[in-house]
């Protein structure tokens, strides 16, 4: 199991892709659409437990883990620095303005 001690963004890379490594799945060439189709599929899955009318947040919570773990994995493939456009991403967005222009959504 993985340690209880924090873990940094670029470590959870790392550990989610070697996993997958281990495991097959990048025993062959992928391709990004696939990869990006299979995030989007985990949200998807977050989406049907939410519109269950007994919502099991356990489930929400490991659908959005399995999500993250597609996403890291796929960083580490391709090389992405996902920790720093992260911090880069935040401090860019907390000079935007009030719900990025009045956006309804």
């Amino acid at each position: 199991m993985i340690s209880e001690h924090k873990k940094s963004i670029t470590e959870l890379i790392h550990i989610c892709h070697q996993i997958a490594q281990n495991k097959g799945w990048w025993d062959i060439k992928r391709n990004d659409a696939e990869l990006i189709a299979l995030m989007h599929s985990e949200l998807s899955e977050t989406l049907e437990e939410l519109r269950n009318e007994s919502v099991d947040w356990k489930n929400v919570s490991e659908e959005l883990a399995d999500c993250c773990i597609r996403i890291f994995d796929y960083c580490g493939a391709r090389g992405l620095d996902l920790e720093k456009s992260l911090f880069r991403k935040i401090e860019k967005n907390k000079k935007r303005s009030y719900r990025h222009g009045n956006k309804r959504y």
